[in-house]
């Protein structure tokens, strides 16, 4: 029994969705329609039954007050018609029976109501090959009981067709369901057919610029698929910016690791024929060749910092930004000497701690003070402030250089955008995008503007619940 049910089971969670939809709306349907004809059936049978019984009843009230005078009496033949009642008096002492036979079968339940011992009731009886109901009541101060029968086979042919009437009701109403539930399963899922046919065209052609067409119109409703299908197209539109994302990272890689890749050969090639260079020459290579390693090197480890969105949590602390800053700018004084970088931390912002990485952070600040030192001016100043601003931590580096041009301002964090004044100046053009993604992962925001009276001005924002 088991192996059947896990079979049907399995056959049954095979088929299509639309399929066990439209199965199970019309089995409930189905179900409700024969419910109500059942019910239905009952409810005709009990009310034709009690009215043929309370004809009886009304009959022998009747006959109670017409048989006052009467003495015990054998039944006739007159209940085969329809509509005439078959009487008959039964007394409870057998000896006073009449000489003529009952025509109705009795019992010793009559003997006992005609004693008084039991209550009346009613029997269901054959008589002369018709269906009768019969009943028994006594009749009082007489030690008698009077027997009424009336034929019931109007009342079984009315039930009957009543059966046969809800039974026509009830197919009808399993056809209609089954009719309703392929209808409801085609229009209730034709929004994720469409989301599963996209999904297979995108898997074929790999293709996600694909999209499930919505409903539109002042008729179309938001429902649980339609979101869904929503929801389906911003993950597409997600996972195409992702992707093209990815290949311009690669494409532009790729550009950038071409030229220090080609000098890195043709300086190696140069140094294996050493024996021909001059002693300044070959230092001169070897020279070049350490230096393009190390550009190639810082290249190669921006593009695996960036390949990590998110912070390894294991490695996150509570941290100081007033510390980190004041390390920050102590360590690009040493790596840019003609630069003059200021440090200004309001008290309020000294003490204040927040959850991250410190070497992460600390890229971030570095990154962000060698790209103002890099369009500073010789002996300018590039200044830094940390402070409270309605309940966020902020930090802003300023410098005094050319600034950034309004045509460069969107894609200054963009990875390998490298504006017109900056190409002639060293660098990958992964920096502003390495510490944007640090402040994202950290949950703060980095944002870049133009300067009041000339330079560019980066501001980080830590949001006041991480802070």
């Amino acid at each position: 029994m088991t192996g059947r049910r896990g079979l049907g089971g399995r056959w049954v969670r095979r088929r299509p969705l639309r399929t066990r939809l439209a199965w199970a709306a019309s089995a409930a349907v189905a179900l409700v329609a024969v419910g109500v004809c059942a019910a239905a059936f009952v409810i005709i049978r009990i009310q034709m039954t009690r009215q043929l019984d309370l004809n009886l009843a009304q009959t022998a009230t009747q006959l109670t007050q017409q048989t006052r005078g009467w003495g015990p009496t054998a039944g006739d033949a007159s209940c085969r018609y329809q509509a005439v009642p078959c009487v008959q008096i039964v007394p409870s002492d057998p000896a006073k029976d009449p000489h003529e036979r009952y025509a109705l079968p009795l019992g010793t339940a009559a003997r006992q109501v005609a004693a008084g011992h039991h209550p009346a009731y009613y029997t269901n009886l054959t008589v002369a090959g018709h269906p009768v109901r019969m009943f028994t009541t006594h009749l009082a101060h007489r030690d008698q009981a009077l027997q009424v029968a009336l034929r019931s086979d109007s009342v079984e042919r009315g039930v009957r067709h009543a059966a046969w009437a809800l039974s026509a009701v009830g197919g009808a109403g399993v056809l209609l369901a089954a009719a309703l539930g392929y209808w409801v399963s085609r229009t209730g899922l034709a929004p994720v057919a469409r989301l599963t046919a996209t999904a297979e065209r995108i898997a074929a052609t790999r293709d996600a610029r694909h999209r499930i067409e919505l409903p539109s119109g002042p008729t179309a409703r938001e429902d649980e698929v339609t979101r869904l299908a929503t929801s389906f197209n911003i993950m597409l539109g997600e996972l195409e910016q992702s992707v093209t994302s990815q290949r311009r990272l690669v494409a532009d890689a790729s550009h950038e690791l071409r030229t220090p890749l080609t000098a890195l050969r043709t300086n190696a090639e140069l140094l294996a024929r050493a024996d021909r260079l001059t002693d300044a020459q070959r230092d001169r290579a070897a020279a070049a060749l350490g230096r393009q390693l190390r550009e190639v090197t810082t290249l190669v480890n921006d593009l695996i910092e960036l390949a990590r969105d998110e912070e390894p949590q294991p490695l996150v602390e509570q941290v100081r930004p007033a510390a980190l800053l004041e390390h920050a700018v102590g360590a690009a004084r040493g790596h840019w000497p003609e630069i003059a970088f200021t440090a200004r931390i309001e008290q309020a912002a000294a003490a204040v701690t927040v959850p991250g990485v410190p070497a992460r952070l600390t890229r971030l600040l570095s990154n962000l003070l060698d790209n103002a030192a890099k369009f500073s001016p010789p002996g300018g100043p590039v200044d830094t402030e940390l402070a409270l601003v309605s309940g966020q931590l902020e930090l802003t580096v300023r410098d005094h250089g050319p600034g950034i041009a309004a045509a460069d301002l969107p894609h200054v964090f963009d990875r390998f955008y490298r504006a017109q004044a900056a190409r002639a100046l060293p660098g990958s053009g992964l920096g502003l995008a390495m510490a944007r993604q640090i402040a994202r992962a950290h949950g703060a925001e980095l944002t870049a503007e133009r300067a009041p009276g000339g330079g560019a001005l980066f501001r980080l924002r830590v949001p006041a619940g991480t802070a």
